[in-house]
């Protein structure tokens, strides 16, 4: 996702969203990284397929089961997978080179946004921003980077 803004002060400004597959390894996070590997994620689902196969070869041929039933079960099948990629974190770029008299430096600042339905407005906040003040907010998730 990419966005062009003009600042007040003339400078273009480059505003770039990139989705990332893995969470940014910060100092916080460091002692709670305890799996080093996906093994426990896979084996976890083979458990629970392995359990759903028991389940439905071991059923009485009598037995009627209602149409939602089905449906509720890949509903919560798919509610994690689903949870996880809409929470997937974002990173955030706004740059500029600079002007052309080079009176004002380029700049560029970092941040990351977490959630698809949150970036769009938050690079919409960056967008307005800019065209007002001619820098990305302090408040906002973008710090300066050197």
């Amino acid at each position: 996702m990419n966005r062009l803004v003009r600042g007040s002060d003339g400078r273009d400004w480059v505003i770039r969203a990139q989705l990332e597959w893995r969470r940014p390894a910060t100092a916080e996070d460091f002692e709670h990284d305890v799996a080093a590997n996906y093994t426990p994620g896979i084996a976890m689902g083979a458990v629970a397929v392995l359990l759903g196969l028991v389940l439905v070869v071991w059923m009485p041929e009598d037995v009627v089961v209602p149409a939602w039933v089905p449906l509720a079960l890949l509903l919560v099948a798919l509610f994690f997978p689903l949870r996880w990629t809409l929470r997937r974190p974002w990173t955030v770029v706004a740059e500029t080179e600079g002007d052309v008299t080079g009176e004002r430096p380029s700049e560029r600042w970092v941040g990351t946004v977490v959630g698809i339905l949150k970036v769009r407005g938050e690079v919409h906040r960056i967008a307005k921003s800019i065209q007002k003040h001619d820098l990305p907010d302090f408040d906002g998730p973008l710090q300066p980077v050197e």
